[in-house]
């Protein structure tokens, strides 16, 4: 699969502009899906110097991305071009989607066995794993 992640919030705590802390098991997972096969695109709203320091805080933590808001490495980045862009990936992770952003041990559950995120909190609910369904996922 190719999946696009968000930085401030994701990957770290947000902090913006600043980098926060790690959000635990977050750069873990992501060089595990990479060791996986998948191919890691970062998608952020930094830019220039801040994206720089992004993308270096997760080479210094042994996470490289396939490439860095672009679709494929070498892509040319249309700065005149101020209008959004569709990407070409498979998923996104990200804090700021319906729900928010779940546990790293589910997301990674969700992509490696393809299942939807009410299906891992369902498992895990019979296995004991939760004890109750949080308030706000739906029925599965």
């Amino acid at each position: 699969m190719t999946i696009a992640v968000d930085f401030d919030g994701t990957i770290v705590r947000e902090a913006y502009p600043e980098i926060g802390k790690e959000i635990p098991f977050a750069v873990e997972t992501l060089r595990q899906l990479a060791r996986d096969g998948h191919h890691l695109l970062l998608w952020t709203v930094r830019e220039g110097e801040l994206l720089e320091e992004a993308v270096d805080w997760c080479r210094k933590r042994g996470l490289e991305f396939y490439a860095v808001n672009n679709n494929f490495p070498g892509e040319q980045d249309d700065t005149a071009r101020r209008y959004s862009r569709k990407l070409r990936v498979d998923v996104f992770i990200d804090d700021r989607n319906l729900g928010g952003l779940p546990d790293w041990g589910v997301i990674y559950k969700m992509i490696k066995e393809q299942k939807t995120l009410a299906e891992v909190l369902c498992e895990q609910m019979k296995a004991g794993d939760i004890r109750q369904k949080p308030k706000h996922w739906w029925k599965a």
